[in-house]
């Protein structure tokens, strides 16, 4: 079945702009999310979803189930796949209620990477069997803004308050566990991977497996610009945490050419879950 505003089948191909113009409510979410303030959202309570990822959970109660994804075009057509059998798998019991998407990211870079992703989520999206309902469309130039003859994205992350299904503008100052470990699978080309079960409420990291990244050393050796402009899709427009993830990332490749037994003993996963006070806590040694 297709995907639907509004309860009408969209008509595809379109920019998101042409599209939202012929729905007004889209417009009017997009305006609101993109006026909100941005809110810090620390390392309590959060599950962190990196490039390449998904997570599928819902609120205590099971009463809906939210998939958090971030898709970087890699590989669309696999992808959006694997988010619906996730969420159809999770909530399998649910029988009312709808399928909702909500895509948010982006913005009218010079390569136009991002109009391409755009239009090949709404395209895979209405591909799927099932009906799905497009209630938010926050990309491309609608998440756009221009400064000095520049584009830069209005809204860099967003986080869902999983109780209350609301999507709200958000930085990350914790972006763990693992960060590097994770950030160096997506780096060398990892595909989309699930990383939460909510069924036991674990954090499941690995076992990955890389070859070594070419000319690590030279990388380093390079100074922000160079790093920006060779290892970013949008040089002018990433957020300030950019380089300095990337070159952790790269350090951390050097010291692990190729996933060993120092990073995952036993081949076996890394499994954290949240303690009492809302932090991730590794509950098993992988050799265990």
């Amino acid at each position: 079945m297709p995907l639907l505003v509004e309860g009408r089948r969209v008509r595809l191909p379109q920019s998101a702009g042409d599209l939202v113009r012929a729905h007004p409510p889209l417009e009017e979410r997009a305006r609101l999310l993109r006026g909100q303030s941005v809110q810090q959202v620390g390392p309590q309570g959060l599950l962190y979803v990196q490039q390449r990822e998904l997570a599928v959970t819902s609120p205590k109660d099971g009463n809906g189930a939210t998939c958090l994804t971030h898709c970087d075009g890699s590989d669309t057509r696999a992808e959006v796949p694997l988010i619906m059998s996730s969420i159809k798998a999770f909530s399998d019991h649910a029988q009312c209620g709808r399928l909702e998407v909500h895509l948010v990211g982006g913005f009218s870079d010079d390569r136009q990477l991002s109009q391409k992703l755009t239009h090949q989520l709404l395209s895979e999206f209405d591909r799927q069997e099932e009906d799905i309902h497009l209630v938010t469309l926050c990309v491309t130039e609608l998440n756009d803004r221009e400064e000095n003859e520049n584009h830069f994205p209005v809204i860099y992350g967003i986080a869902v308050n999983i109780k209350t299904a609301e999507i709200y503008r958000a930085s990350f100052p914790d972006r763990g566990p693992e960060e590097e470990l994770r950030a160096a699978r997506a780096l060398t080309g990892g595909p989309m991977i699930s990383i939460y079960d909510a069924k036991t409420e674990q954090l499941r990291i690995g076992p990955y497996s890389w070859m070594p990244f070419p000319h690590v050393d030279f990388w380093l050796q390079q100074d922000d610009k160079q790093i920006l402009e060779n290892l970013s899709t949008s040089p002018l427009a990433e957020p300030p945490h950019f380089v300095e993830h990337i070159r952790s990332t790269l350090m951390f490749l050097k010291k692990h050419p190729s996933p060993t037994s120092a990073l995952f003993p036993g081949n076996k996963a890394l499994l954290y879950k949240k303690n009492e006070g809302g932090l991730w806590e590794k509950i098993s040694s992988p050799g265990s």
